[in-house]
C-alpha cells in the first residue's frame, strides 16, 4: 500500500503527520480493500487514535514504549527452573532489547547455561543477571522515533566484551533521547582485539 500503513496478520495500521492526510490514507486504504473484497470488522476499528498497542509496545508519532502489561505476568514469574523456562525468558526479554543498555552483555551467564551438556544451576551471577535484566526491562526507557531532518549522535563502547551502539536524536529543545540500543556478546576472537581492531 506504499509507505503510509502498516499490517501484521489482520491489522491495519494507518499512520500520518496530518489529520487531512490521514484521511486521505485511510480513503486509500478502504479503496484498496474494496477493490480486493477485503471485509473490514468495525467493531475492531479505532480511528484517529495518537497511540496504539502493537506487538507487545505502545507506538505513537513520536515514540515506541514497552506495553506494560504484555511484562506483568513474565515478570511476576520466579527465576526459571528448567532450560525451556529459561529459553523463554531469554527469548521474551530479546524481543525488547533495543530498549535494554548493553543487552548483549547482561544475559551472557545465562545463555551458557542453556548450552548442550551444561548443568541447570542457577548460580549467584546467573540470579543477578536475571534480577537485572528484569529490572533493566521494567525501568526501559521510551525510544524516540527518528526524525531524519535533526542530527544524530552514535556511542559506541567496547568494553565488558559486548559492543553497543547508541542512537539518538536531539529534539528541538536540545534534549538527548534514545533511538535504541544495540548490542552483542563479542566472539572469543574478538574480545582479544584492542578497541581500535573491532
Amino acid at each position: 500500500m506504499g509507505r503510509l500503513d502498516g499490517s501484521y496478520i489482520n491489522d491495519i495500521s494507518i499512520y500520518s503527520e496530518t489529520w487531512e492526510d490521514h484521511v486521505q490514507y485511510i480513503d486509500r486504504v478502504l479503496s484498496k480493500c474494496t477493490l480486493i473484497s477485503l471485509k473490514i470488522s468495525l467493531k475492531r476499528c479505532n480511528f484517529g487514535q495518537q497511540e496504539l498497542l502493537a506487538l507487545g509496545h505502545k507506538v505513537s508519532g513520536i515514540s515506541l514504549a514497552i506495553d506494560q502489561n504484555k511484562l506483568t505476568a513474565v515478570l511476576q514469574k520466579p527465576v526459571p527452573k528448567s532450560i525451556k523456562e529459561m529459553q523463554y525468558y531469554l527469548g521474551f526479554s530479546s524481543y525488547y532489547r533495543n530498549h535494554i543498555k548493553n543487552f548483549g552483555h547482561i544475559p551472557s551467564s545465562l545463555y551458557k547455561l542453556c548450552a548442550k551438556d551444561v548443568v541447570f544451576e542457577i548460580t549467584n551471577e546467573r540470579r543477578d543477571a536475571y534480577e537485572k535484566i528484569k529490572h533493566e526491562i521494567t525501568n526501559a526507557p521510551v525510544l524516540i522515533l527518528p526524525d531524519f531532518e535533526l542530527p544524530f549522535k552514535l556511542y559506541i563502547d567496547a568494553a565488558c566484551r559486548a559492543v553497543l551502539h547508541q542512537r539518538q536524536i536531539v529534539d528541538y529543545e536540545s534534549r538527548e533521547g534514545v533511538e535504541c540500543y544495540i548490542s552483542r556478546k563479542l566472539k572469543d576472537s574478538e574480545a582479544r582485539y584492542g578497541a581500535t581492531q573491532t
